[in-house]
Formats: structure tokens, sequence, C-alpha cells
């Protein structure tokens, strides 16, 4: 039986081939890792769920896309249905970092007039001595694109729950604020049977004042 969730995020893992998307998903959802990788045929599904605060448990429906180009159209498909996305690229392969702008800059445009809350992920931080991207260089990225950046290894367990926790706070916080809502037909968002009700913070501090002031009269 499934646990009772208040929302479901629908995140999306977007990289090159072999950057370890699928490593990062395992490490995650199930806590294991394997040398030993199959590469992503179109798409794989994951899921996992994350207590964002007291009384929110968030369920996250994880896609892990393929890289190679031969995929892409099978991919793009589930952009728009997706409100989050992990940016993914490997700290020993400067060609996979170089890539990052192109699929920010395709998933960002399949998905107008909406936007996608994104986190810069580098890979493999294990692998220090093989390093082909300085840290400031992949933070001045990050802040080129408007976005978080943390660097990770599914095979130390470095980071890898803080990058999913961070992007899945992000979402709600923007919830939070209005500027993301349920919408008919898209996926990326959905409400579960004992959804919260959100405020803006301006409205919870209005509500708290009302609150205060009936106060009770027994």
């Amino acid at each position: 039986m499934d646990i009772l969730w208040q929302y479901q995020f629908r995140i999306i893992l977007l990289g090159d081939s072999t950057v370890g998307k699928s490593s990062l998903l395992k490490r995650f959802t199930d806590g294991i890792y394997s040398d030993v990788a199959d590469p992503t045929v179109g798409v794989d599904f994951y899921a996992r769920s994350l207590d964002i605060e007291p009384g929110v448990k968030i369920k996250l429906q994880l896609w892990d896309t393929a890289g190679q180009e031969r995929f892409r159209s099978i991919t793009t498909s589930y952009y728009r249905n997706s409100v989050g996305g992990l940016l993914v690229f490997d700290l020993t392969n400067r060609k996979t970092f170089d890539h990052v702008r192109e699929w920010h800059k395709e998933v960002s445009e399949h998905i107008l007039p909406h936007h996608m809350v994104y986190i810069l992920i580098g890979h493999k931080s294990d692998l220090n001595k093989d390093r082909k991207v300085s840290r400031d260089e992949a933070e001045q990225l990050a802040a080129d694109l408007g976005i978080r950046y943390v660097e990770t290894s599914a095979k130390c367990n470095s980071n890898v729950d803080r990058a999913f926790e961070l992007l899945t706070k992000d979402i709600y916080e923007l919830m939070k604020m209005g500027e993301i809502v349920t919408r008919d037909g898209w996926d990326g968002v959905k409400s579960g049977l004992t959804a919260k009700v959100l405020y803006p913070a301006e409205d919870e501090e209005e509500l708290a004042t009302a609150t205060a002031e009936k106060g009770c009269h027994c």
C-alpha cells in the first residue's frame, strides 16, 4: 500500500550518455551502486518519496533519459510534463560539461511558455585526480543559468540525497509562492488525496494574524 503523499513532482535527468544519470537514480532510490551500467534505452522510471517539512510528503517520479542523439525524439516528449530537471555532467569529461548549455537551451525552448526548475550536477566527484572541470567553472555556469550547483558521487554516496532534496524544496517553495501551480493535462505537479492548502508568504502572515486576533472565546 502506497504511503499517502501531498504532492507528486515529475523530475527528469538530462545530460550526455555515460555521465552517470542512472547511477545517481539507483543510489537515490535503491541505495545501491554498480560499476557496470547498461546505457539507458529511451526512458527509465524510478520513484521515491521525501518528507519536505512536517506533514508534507512529496512523491518524486524520476525519469532517466537516454543521452544518445538517436533517442532524442523519445525523450523530448517527457520535457513538457516535468517540473524539475537535473542537468548532469561528468567532472572527468570536459565535453559533457560543454554540452550543458545545449541541454538547458533545448529543454527550456521546448517547454515554452512554461518553465522548469533546474539544478546543475557535477558527477563523479570521487575521481578528483581525473577532474577536467574546476568547481569555479561549474559554479560560474550555474550562476549564468540562475540555478544551484552540487557535486555528487553515486559511488561514494556523496551529496546524492542532497541534490534531489534541494531541487524538491526549490519546487515546493515556488509552489508556496504561487509561481508553480497544477494545470489540467500537465503531469509535472499533481495533488494527492491529502494535499496541503498552500498560501503565499504574505497570506500566511495575514492568516496567522487573523487567527491570533480571533482567539478563543470559550
